[in-house]
């Protein structure tokens, strides 16, 4: 099982980064000990003093395929779930300037909360209008429509697979709306799609 995740995806979020907008997506992966799930907490990590988090719906896919035609791409994912993409916002910065990768930013152990329910594919009746948010500690921070991705679900996937061969159990992050910022030890982080809470958990 691997997880792909996708950057830049939503326009907001880009400009309140002072990113560059991608003409193809923004590919970068973890390893599965970034997941974590069951609703466990979220320890801080001491080489860190500036993690953010990045909401975010996650594709399931089901059946194996690569090089595969948009069209045809509703085929190979089956559910969908909601995530954190934690980043240490520092090391990201400190990798950026220099020119060198970030995956320790990215791929951390733990960097990657995970619903535990993956609601099927037939329970959306258009994945073009998925609402999902963040709420912390009470108060809402993110709230996203899949309307507003530069990269649909099928383009991703399609995407992806003219460099992988994706496989079924693979994970795909797939963007965060904006209102990313920073997270501190004792916060509560709860993550929905549509009106449904999906992953609650706490910053310890």
């Amino acid at each position: 099982m691997r997880i792909f995740a996708i950057g830049r995806n939503y326009a907001e979020h880009i400009k309140e980064l002072n990113n560059e907008r991608p003409d193809e997506p923004v590919i970068f992966t973890k390893p599965d000990t970034a997941l974590l799930r069951q609703n466990s907490p979220f320890y801080y990590p001491d080489f860190s003093k500036d993690i953010h988090h990045e909401v975010e719906l996650v594709l399931r896919i089901c059946r194996e395929g690569k090089n595969i035609e948009e069209k045809f791409a509703s085929k190979y994912f089956d559910s969908i779930g909601v995530g954190i993409d934690f980043t240490a916002r520092d090391l990201q910065q400190k990798a950026k300037d220099k020119g060198l990768p970030w995956d320790i930013a990215k791929g951390f152990n733990g960097s990657a909360p995970l619903s535990d329910t993956f609601k099927p594919v037939s329970d959306f009746p258009d994945l073009t209008n998925i609402n999902f948010k963040l709420v912390v500690n009470g108060s809402l921070k993110q709230s996203g429509n899949t309307s507003l991705m530069l990269f649909p679900f099928s383009y991703i996937i399609a995407y992806l697979s003219k460099f992988f061969t994706l496989k079924p159990g693979d994970l795909i992050f797939t963007g965060t709306p904006k209102g990313v910022g920073p997270v501190a030890v004792g916060d509560k982080l709860s993550a929905y799609i549509e009106n449904e809470k999906l992953l609650e958990f706490e910053v310890k």
